[in-house]
C-alpha cells in the first residue's frame, strides 16, 4: 500500500463528541488521475486509541461542494466500529464503489459517523490503489523440495 500526500483526507485528526468530516477532501477537478478504472480504498488507520465512546462508522462521501455533509452521496461505508476495535495502530478499509452511468461527484472526503461520545481518539485517512495486510505472519523455517 502506498500513500500519497495529495490523497490524504486527514493527518491524525481528533474525532470526539459529534459527527464530522475528514479536514480535508480531494477536488476531482484538479488535473490528475486519483485510478480511475482501477480499485480504490480509503484506508483509516487509528493513531492514538479511543476511550469512552461506543462506535464509529467510516464513510466515503461523494459531493458537488468542498464541505462534506450527512446527506451526501455515500460511495463506501466500514460499518459500525465498537470502541474495543479502535485500538492504536488498528487498520480499517473501506472499498469506494464505482459510480457508473452517472456523471459522479468533483470533491471526496471522509466522514466520521460517531455513535457516543469519545475522550480520546484520532485517525489519518488516506485514499489508496490497494490494501495490504503487514500483521499476518508465515511462519519460517520450512523446506522446499
Amino acid at each position: 500500500m502506498i500513500t500519497d500526500k495529495l490523497l490524504r483526507l486527514s493527518d491524525a485528526q481528533a474525532i470526539l463528541g459529534a459527527d464530522l468530516a475528514a479536514t480535508d477532501v480531494i477536488d476531482l477537478l484538479q488535473a490528475r488521475d486519483i485510478g480511475e478504472g482501477t480499485d480504490l480504498y480509503m484506508v483509516v488507520t487509528v493513531i492514538t486509541a479511543f476511550t469512552a465512546g461506543t462506535s464509529i462508522e467510516f464513510i466515503v462521501k461523494g459531493s458537488t461542494d468542498a464541505t462534506i455533509v450527512t446527506g451526501d452521496t455515500t460511495l463506501g461505508t466500514s460499518g459500525a466500529i465498537a470502541q474495543a476495535n479502535l485500538t492504536a495502530g488498528a487498520q480499517f478499509f473501506v472499498r469506494i464503489n464505482p459510480q457508473f452511468a452517472s456523471t459522479g461527484q468533483r470533491y471526496i472526503g471522509a466522514f466520521y459517523d460517531v455513535t457516543g461520545t469519545f475522550t480520546a481518539g484520532t485517525v489519518t485517512t488516506d485514499i489508496v490503489l490497494d490494501v495490504s495486510d503487514p500483521k499476518k505472519f508465515y511462519s519460517s523455517g520450512f523446506s522446499v523440495t
